[in-house]
């Protein structure tokens, strides 16, 4: 590799590692002039401490950065080094590294205090933490540093003074983090359930949708059972998805969405499926529930023609026999439908449901019964197909064979059916 090129790598790899370490600095913090060496063989370190992370041999990453740090004295090694430790759970190492070299005059000096800040958080030394907090905090007014207070103050469960600094914290920037923590302890610890939800609330009012800020929302509103919050959350975050084309998490809410607006009303639940032109299968059931046949067979029909599913045809054969007023108008339709069903599908409830309509409309009172002979065959007990045996035979006027299978079927259920009540007296008065 030429000179030239080799020069141009480094730089880039140079210009990654300060990139990637002035992530999160404050805006007023010094840039280092990348380009000048304080050694013969920086270069080649940075090449060497970069490779070592990339292979997570993080220890022998951190031994460079020292080097680095203590050859050149540019605190950004030292943050480095402090943020590999940190990562790996070192505390004590940061403690000990960061407390030996922190240095005010230090353009690196908020980040490193900072980390020291919470390495001693995580060994449990809360006044210690608190008190370099409250110093970070007097010299760099941000919104981290307000949060880096709440959280001590929060692990200490001084809830009361948590909730002081998240909410600074937050009115500094309006960032979710802050608002999730003071929402938590406002609503968990204490008890101030309607504060927490206004929090939340107001900030999807003033700054939009946020699908963090929604879930909290929507978990809290679950915990209460408040089925109107609930469904005006689920709609935002379903709208949020819609507006990203996520079709996935779309439809997910939508099924959530959809058995809230059953719970809390089927008319606004079918109102939103028919606007959104999805989930047919679920408009199809409502419709069903609510006794609109017309609609369900409209829709069933759409469902049909987008799969061809062959078991959908006989499903809108049967709705279209059901909802129609005049049932002979239909009829003919319906029976074609069934045919075409029959010479693809071998399907003893659509085999019944074929012969009894040919017998009880006196189209093919024959043709009909053995339809209805074959359903038996594989459902030889079941109550309805003898009922239709029974009515073929009636009509034949087999009245004895009419009468014996009658008789099976009145025994097992009663007379509570209006049709089987008919049937009965029909082939009572047949056996006379």
């Amino acid at each position: 590799m030429s000179s030239y090129k080799n020069y141009f790598l480094i730089t880039l790899i140079i210009s990654l590692l300060f990139g990637c370490a002035a992530i999160n600095q404050p805006d007023n913090d010094t840039k280092l002039d990348i380009t000048k060496k304080s050694f013969e063989g920086e270069d080649e370190l940075i090449v060497h401490a970069l490779e070592f992370e990339n292979m997570k041999a993080y220890d022998k990453s951190v031994e460079i950065y020292i080097k680095l740090f203590n050859k050149t004295n540019r605190y950004i090694y030292l943050t480095r080094a402090l943020r590999l430790n940190l990562e790996q759970k070192k505390y004590n190492d940061v403690i000990e590294l960061a407390k030996r070299n922190i240095n005010k005059e230090s353009s690196e000096y908020e980040n490193i205090l900072r980390t020291y800040i919470v390495a001693l958080r995580k060994v449990e030394k809360y006044d210690e933490a608190l008190k370099n907090a409250k110093e970070l905090l007097s010299n760099y007014n941000n919104s981290k540093n307000y949060e880096i207070i709440a959280d001590i103050y929060y692990l200490q469960k001084k809830y009361e003074q948590a909730v002081g600094f998240y909410e600074s914290a937050y009115v500094t920037d309006y960032k979710p983090r802050a608002l999730l923590n003071l929402a938590n302890i406002l609503y968990v610890y204490l008890n101030q359930k309607e504060k927490a939800l206004s929090y939340l609330e107001t900030h999807i009012r003033l700054y939009g949708d946020e699908l963090v800020i929604d879930y909290k929302l929507l978990s809290m509103y679950q915990e209460e059972k408040n089925i109107n919050g609930i469904v005006s959350i689920l709609k935002r975050i379903y709208y949020k998805y819609k507006k990203d084309e996520n079709q996935v998490s779309m439809m997910k809410t939508n099924v959530l969405l959809i058995s809230y607006l059953e719970k809390k009303d089927i008319k606004e639940a079918i109102e939103f499926l028919e606007k959104e032109n999805i989930n047919l299968e679920k408009l199809l059931t409502l419709y069903r529930q609510s006794k609109q046949d017309k609609k369900a067979l409209d829709v069933l029909i759409r469902i049909y023609e987008k799969s061809s599913n062959i078991d959908l045809l006989a499903q809108v054969a049967v709705l279209e026999f059901e909802s129609a007023e005049d049932k002979r108008e239909v009829i003919q339709s319906v029976i074609r439908k069934f045919e075409e069903v029959l010479t693809v599908l071998d399907n003893h409830i659509y085999q019944n449901y074929l012969g009894y309509l040919l017998i009880d409309f006196d189209i093919d009172v024959k043709k009909g019964l053995e339809l209805v002979k074959l359903a038996l065959k594989k459902a030889p007990k079941n109550i309805a197909y003898i009922d239709s045996l029974a009515w073929g035979h009636y009509k034949l006027k087999n009245c004895k064979k009419a009468y014996d299978n009658m008789k099976i079927v009145v025994d097992a259920i009663g007379l509570e059916d209006k049709e089987i009540k008919l049937h009965w007296k029909k082939i009572k008065e047949c056996q006379k």
